[in-house]
């Protein structure tokens, strides 16, 4: 079976208190429905917290066929056998995380609302580009807003997929589905839905069905 044109992308919650209780909730979010791939994002943790989050999420996300995707760090990514490396504009370039992880790792690459950055990061190699905040978030400080229209221009002219990300929503995402996203990358979305992450994956899979109905 073909998989979808637009799939969800995971981001853990920003801080993990309780990694095993984590670890059960993720396996029910991820058994829930379909997920592209999980980013473990927690912003300025240690390396060995980072490196217990990767001991205990990376098993339960890869027997799910799930890539794990690590926020900010190459040289962590690489030294603990992550499928990619998340990268923002501050984060470093995209050559040097691309040395450090290789060719076979994936490298995606923040480009805000711009698609100025996000095709010097495909003509630089990189595996995906996300634009966003597309709306307001609680989980960074978003410096810009990003629209729908930037992921139409870019799914007609460009090969690289391209993520949508920042406060996307079961309410919001159908419309940045329908628009052009390759991947929806979504937090609280999920980990703060009121009926518990399982219902935020499920949710958020009808909104994309929902959005790719709409873009035929």
């Amino acid at each position: 079976m073909s998989e979808p044109p637009c799939r969800l992308y995971l981001i853990t919650p920003p801080r993990i208190d309780d990694l095993a209780g984590f670890g059960h909730l993720l396996a029910q979010a991820l058994d829930a429905g379909d997920v592209a791939a999980l980013q473990i994002r927690l912003k300025d943790a240690p390396d060995d917290v980072l490196a217990a989050a990767i001991d205990v999420i990376s098993p339960i996300a890869r027997a799910c066929g799930v890539a794990v995707i690590l926020n900010d760090r190459p040289d962590l990514a690489a030294r603990f056998d992550c499928d990619g490396v998340h990268i923002g504009q501050s984060d470093g370039t995209l050559a040097q995380a691309r040395k450090l992880v290789g060719p076979e790792r994936m490298v995606g690459v923040t480009c805000h609302d711009s698609r100025h950055l996000a095709m010097e990061a495909s003509e630089g190699g990189a595996d995906y580009v996300a634009f966003g905040a597309f709306f307001p978030t609680t989980t960074k400080d978003a410096s810009t807003q990003a629209e729908p229209e930037i992921l139409t221009i870019w799914q007609e002219t460009m090969e690289t997929p391209c993520v949508a990300i920042g406060g996307i929503t079961a309410q919001n995402a159908a419309g940045l589905a329908a628009a052009g996203a390759d991947f929806i990358a979504v937090s609280a979305g999920v980990w703060n839905h009121p009926d518990g992450p399982a219902a935020g994956v499920k949710a958020l899979n009808a909104a994309i069905a929902e959005g790719l109905e709409i873009r035929g």
